[in-house]
C-alpha cells in the first residue's frame, strides 16, 4: 500500500530546459559537442526538455543529493521508440517509462551477457538520507515491468536499515531523498540484476551521519557501495577519508556533482572512484549502436569535475594538471534529456519518470563493479580503471565540456583521460576487475 508523504518541501532548484532541434544544435556546437554524434538525442521543435531537482537546497553543512527529475517534454528514448515504431512520441507522463530500461543500459555498456550471469551472492550498498517508505514495494514494480528477478526482504535480496543496522527504528521520511532513493535502486537493479541490495539510511544529510551510513555498509558485508551525493570541500575532508571511505577490498562509488566544472566532496576522497556524467544517444552509424558526450546544459549545470583543495592524489593517478586529487575516473549517462527510467510512488504521483544526474552514474558504475567480482582484500577499486588492462577495456568520451578552466583536458573531453569523463564509461566489466 502507498504511504502517504507529508508536504513536500519548496523546490530548490531552477527549472532546466534544452530547446528546440535548431537551439539544441546551436547550443551543442557552442558547447563543443558534435552535432553527428548528438543528433539522436535533440528534441523535436515542439517539444522541451525540462526538470527539477529532486531534493531541497541542502541546509549548511549539509549533503545534497544529485537526482534530476524530468518535468516534461520527449527525452532521447522516446524518440529513439518513435521512430522505430513510425509514430509521433508523446511528452512524458507516468504512465509508461519514458527513459533509458536494463536492456538499453546493458547494451550501452556491453553488460548483456555480464548481467545475466554474474553478480549472484554479491552485495550492492546504496547510502541515502533519509527514509523512503515505499522503497522496496516500488523497487519491485520496476523489477516486475521490466522481467528482473523478484528482490524482495523476504527472498533476501532486499535489506532497509539505518545508519545503525536497524531494521525498525529507521530516519524520518523525506520526498526528494525518497526520489533519489529510488533511482539509485533501479539503476543497481538495471545493471546488476541478480545482486542482492543493501540500502543503508543516514538519520541526516550531513558528512558525518551520511560516513556512518557507509561504515555500516561495509560492516554489514557489501563490497560495492554508491553514494549519489556531495558538497562543497572542506578542509575536514581528509579526516572523513581515514573515518569514512578508507575501506580496502570495498568499491566506493560517487557522484562528481551536477553544477559543471568544479570539485566536490566525498568524490574527491582519494579511496572512492568519482563518476562523472555523459549525455548517451543511440547512434546507428557506429558499431557500438551508441554515442556519449560530456553532459553539460549550462554554465552552471553538468557533470562536476577539476581538482581537489584537500585530497591527496592518489598514487595511480599521474595526470599532471592538478597537484592533488582529480576528478573524475570514469563515467556513465547523467543527462537527464537522454535520462534513465525509474518507477517512484512516495516523492510524486505513484508512477514512472525520467531520471538524469551524477546520482545516475554512481549506481550504474557501483553495478558494474559488482559485475566484475569481488575485489581483492587489500585493493583499492578506484585504481582498477587506470591499469592498462583498464584504459583499453572503456568507451573513451571525446567530445565535449562541462565549462571553462585553464587547463583544457579538466574540462573538455580529449582522447584518453580527461576531467568530465576520466578514462571512460564501461565497454564490458574487464576495467572493473581487480
Amino acid at each position: 500500500m502507498r504511504t502517504t508523504p507529508p508536504a513536500r518541501p519548496a523546490a530548490p532548484g531552477r527549472w532546466r530546459r534544452i530547446g528546440s532541434a535548431a537551439a539544441a544544435t546551436a547550443a551543442l556546437l557552442l558547447a563543443g559537442f558534435g552535432t553527428a554524434t548528438h543528433a539522436d538525442a535533440a528534441a523535436p521543435s515542439s517539444s522541451k526538455v525540462t526538470w527539477t531537482s529532486a531534493c531541497s537546497t541542502p541546509a549548511k553543512g549539509q549533503m545534497a543529493c544529485k537526482a534530476l527529475r524530468v518535468t516534461g517534454g520527449i527525452t532521447a528514448f522516446q524518440q529513439a521508440k518513435a521512430k522505430a515504431d513510425g509514430v509521433t512520441p508523446k511528452a512524458a507522463d507516468a504512465a509508461t517509462p519514458s527513459g533509458y530500461g536494463p536492456s538499453d543500459l546493458q547494451s550501452a555498456y556491453g553488460l548483456t551477457s555480464a548481467a545475466a550471469s554474474k553478480g549472484s551472492g554479491e552485495t550492492i550498498a546504496i547510502v541515502d538520507a533519509y527514509d523512503d517508505p515505499n522503497a522496496e514495494a516500488d523497487l519491485a514494480k520496476y523489477r516486475s515491468y521490466y522481467g528482473l528477478s523478484a528482490c524482495t526482504t523476504a527472498n533476501g535480496c532486499f535489506k532497509k536499515v539505518s545508519q545503525t543496522g536497524s531494521t525498525t527504528s529507521l530516519p524520518s521520511a523525506n520526498t526528494g531523498w525518497a526520489e533519489e532513493i529510488s533511482l539509485d535502486l533501479d539503476m543497481a537493479s538495471a545493471i546488476c540484476p541478480n545482486c542482492g541490495i543493501l540500502l543503508v539510511e543516514a538519520k541526516s544529510a550531513t558528512m558525518a551521519n551520511l560516513g556512518t551510513a557507509v561504515n555500516e555498509a561495509v560492516t554489514l558485508g557489501a563490497k560495492y557501495v554508491s553514494n549519489s551525493y556531495g558538497g562543497s570541500e572542506s578542509s575536514s575532508d581528509t579526516s572523513y577519508d581515514s573515518s569514512y571511505f578508507n575501506h580496502p577490498g570495498v568499491a566506493i562509488t560517487v557522484s562528481a556533482g551536477d553544477s559543471g566544472y568544479g570539485a566536490e566532496y566525498p568524490a574527491a576522497s582519494k579511496y572512492v572512484t568519482a563518476v562523472g556524467g555523459t549525455a548517451l544517444s543511440k547512434a546507428t552509424s557506429t558499431t557500438r549502436g551508441w554515442t556519449e558526450t560530456v553532459w553539460k546544459t549550462s554554465s552552471t549545470e553538468g557533470t562536476g569535475s577539476g581538482c581537489s583543495a584537500y585530497d591527496a592524489k592518489p598514487t595511480w593517478q599521474t595526470d599532471t594538471g592538478c597537484t592533488k586529487r582529480t576528478i573524475s575516473d570514469v563515467a556513465a549517462v547523467a543527462d537527464p534529456a537522454t535520462g534513465v527510467s525509474v518507477y517512484d510512488s512516495y516523492g510524486v504521483t505513484a508512477g514512472w519518470y525520467t531520471f538524469g544526474g551524477t546520482s545516475a552514474s554512481s549506481p550504474i558504475i557501483a553495478g558494474v563493479y559488482a559485475l566484475a567480482g569481488t575485489p581483492s582484500s587489500s585493493s583499492y577499486p578506484a585504481k582498477f580503471p587506470y591499469t592498462v588492462a583498464g584504459t583499453s577495456a572503456l568507451n573513451d568520451v571525446t567530445s565535449g565540456n562541462n565549462g571553462t578552466c585553464s587547463t583544457t583536458y579538466l574540462c573538455t573531453a580529449q582522447s584518453g583521460y580527461d576531467g568530465p569523463t576520466g578514462w571512460g564509461t564501461p565497454e564490458g566489466v574487464s576495467a572493473f576487475a581487480g
